[in-house]
């Protein structure tokens, strides 16, 4: 088949191209990083550079007296040796340079005044006015491409040097690629100045300097000119490419799940309603309550409510600091309130005694309820039943309210799912996908990762580096809870709960302690129990469930993921066992009576990458544009 015509000739990047030199396509202007990266063979190529102007100073051409002999006279008397006349005072220099001082000082006068206008009608000339002193203005312009500037260098005959200081100015310049003194290899000397984007100094925010993160937030659209926020957000980028380009590369295909679904695919999450229905205030709270419970089992939010309440006793006993014990309590609270509003929803047997309360959904937009998704593997699995191999990368969605620093309202997901292919399976593959993005961060962001151990975590590059040349520390769940009892009994000071009952979710601090205190490395742990995971895994023998999880040093859970369940019978019990409507999965179990296979997969949440590829604090910084509980401010 014949190749689609071309509606344009991409230009040359190559520093090795003839005057116009290197302009990118369809710009037409250079990009800086390819200007800095060659800087001998970009000297003396004339050039049109486009960017933003990080800071900026302006110095007095020092060869404008000599080119205007009767600025001797602006100045203020020049003496015998060049010092200025002692007769004439600060006074008078002030006047004539700036008219404003001279005129208030001829209508107030003063003391001398008279002599003052006498000696300034001899020292000025009368007809000529006062020029513009010739200046020349330095500029550090960023585009984005790279970490560091290029020095623009514009005369003041050029163009209005006042309009092109301020932080922030965007600039398109035409000039002439030169050496440049100090520390800068090469500068551009400015010709001409084809637009200037003009700020409002007083109001924008990036012309302080040094604005923490958490402040920049608020000003999203702006921070991507931050040092700092485009590094990481090439960095983004770098592991973006990076994941298509495994997966590529291992014969998978790319598919694109639906953003808006009836099912919930973890079958215990918060999810966001998508409705066009107007709904009064008070209908609204009602429902929004009885949709974040649906689909949550009541026996499992008594649990939680009673390892909570060991949490709060445990934590009065010990003496622990008030801040903990009242977010436990306040924890405690609202898994009590939860495991209430989900007594009374079983006793009115929701479904049909609730029916004048939800939502009219043959009015909707969709006949029925619909919701973000927070997961695509269920509907990535239908295309893994036919195409063996695929994947998804996509944003997913949970309402949550939590405030932490590794979640996010909108965060995306990189997901995978194999046919004819076990937990093993799924394992080698999420290890090897984890260095691959860990070896094309260091090999191809080798200057932004510098940036990155020299301003953010200085550890970062050695970190990636321990993830190539080493492997995960790979140990069944029991194992990693009888790690975790015995230094805790060796403890002297107990840092978590060490009561572990039947189906016990491991918390970020026990994470936290097996990786940077025991193992000093990633782990991955693997067959949990059963109530720990979706309902969609595959059960083991032995009661628990083929799912594993990758945690990671400082951050934790990575990637979570399972071999899935084929056999029809078990994963129908397992829905009935969980009280999830079985009408929304019939779609899904067909898969199962109909040309089953063993498949796994497994989730890589992609945020949460970039934030252990930089080492920044908090994922809402790694975002474009973070949405989290009560914040969507564009």
């Amino acid at each position: 088949m014949a190749a689609p015509p071309t509606t344009s000739t991409p230009q040359h990047t190559s520093l090795h191209t003839t005057t116009p030199a290197l302009p990118l396509a369809y710009s037409g202007r250079a990009q800086l990083r390819i200007l800095l990266e060659r800087p001998k063979l970009a000297l003396g190529q004339r050039v049109v550079v486009g960017g933003w102007v990080k800071s900026a100073k302006v110095v007095e051409n020092s060869s404008a007296a000599a080119a205007h002999p009767w600025l001797h006279t602006d100045d203020a008397a020049v003496g015998e040796k060049g010092g200025r006349s002692k007769d004439v005072s600060c006074v008078e220099i002030l006047q004539s340079r700036i008219p404003l001082i001279k005129s208030i000082f001829d209508v107030f006068g003063g003391s001398g005044h008279g002599q003052r206008k006498k000696r300034e009608s001899l020292s000025l000339p009368q007809t000529k006015v006062l020029p513009p002193k010739a200046s020349t203005a330095y500029l550090l312009l960023t585009d984005g491409s790279c970490v560091p500037s290029l020095q623009v260098v514009v005369d003041s005959s050029v163009t209005t040097l006042s309009r092109i200081l301020p932080t922030g100015t965007c600039l398109l310049v035409e000039g002439q690629v030169e050496a440049a003194e100090g520390k800068h290899a090469i500068e551009l000397k400015a010709e001409k100045v084809l637009h200037i984007g003009t700020v409002d100094f007083d109001k924008y925010p990036l012309s302080k300097k040094r604005i923490p993160l958490e402040m920049l937030r608020d000003h999203s659209q702006f921070r991507p000119r931050t040092t700092t926020v485009a590094t990481v957000m090439r960095i983004r980028s770098a592991l973006s490419f990076a994941t298509h380009t495994f997966f590529n590369e291992h014969a998978f295909i790319d598919v694109q799940v639906p953003t808006i679904t009836t099912t919930d695919s973890e079958g215990f999450s918060n999810m966001f309603l998508v409705t066009i229905l107007d709904q009064k205030p008070e209908k609204e709270e009602k429902l929004g309550t009885i949709y974040e419970i649906e689909g949550v089992n009541l026996e499992h939010v008594k649990a939680a409510a009673k390892e909570k309440s060991n949490l709060v006793e445990h934590l009065k006993r010990t003496e622990s600091n008030r801040e903990a014990l009242a977010a436990a309590i306040q924890d405690l609270r609202k898994t009590n309130e939860l495991a209430s509003q989900l007594e009374a929803r079983e006793k009115r047997k929701l479904g049909t005694s609730l029916k004048d309360d939800k939502v009219d959904s043959s009015k909707d937009f969709f006949p029925l309820q619909t919701y973000l998704t927070v997961s695509g593997r269920l509907h990535l699995e239908s295309y893994a039943c036919a195409l063996g191999n695929v994947y998804s990368f996509g944003p997913r969605f949970q309402a949550d309210k939590t405030d932490s620093a590794k979640h996010a309202a909108e965060m995306w997901m990189v997901e995978v799912e194999m046919a004819f292919s076990q937990l093993k399976d799924s394992m080698n593959c999420a290890n090897d996908f984890f260095k691959y993005l860990c070896k094309w961060i260091l090999e191809k962001c080798s200057e932004d990762m510098e940036f990155v151990a020299k301003r953010i975590d200085k550890t970062c590059i050695n970190r990636l580096q321990q993830i190539i040349s080493d492997s995960p520390e790979i140990m069944p769940y029991n194992e990693a809870i009888d790690i975790l009892r015995k230094m805790s009994s060796q403890a002297e000071d107990k840092k978590f709960e060490t009561n572990f009952e039947s189906g016990f979710v491991l918390t970020s601090e026990h994470l936290s302690y097996l990786t940077d205190n025991i193992f000093k490395k990633p782990i991955m742990i693997y067959n949990y129990p059963k109530e720990a995971k979706p309902f969609y895994v595959r059960q083991n023998d032995d009661g628990t469930v083929a799912a594993f999880d990758l945690v990671v040093p400082k951050l934790g859970t990575i990637i979570s993921g399972s071999q899935n369940e084929e056999r029809v019978n078990k994963i129908s019990s397992r829905i009935d066992e969980l009280g999830l409507p079985r009408e929304k999965y019939e779609w899904y179990l067909d898969l199962r009576r109909n040309g089953t296979v063993e498949n796994s997969g497994f989730s890589l949440r992609f945020d949460l990458m970039v934030q252990f590829t930089t080492g920044l604090s908090n994922v809402r910084d790694v975002i474009p544009f973070p949405r989290t509980y009560g914040k969507a401010n564009n």
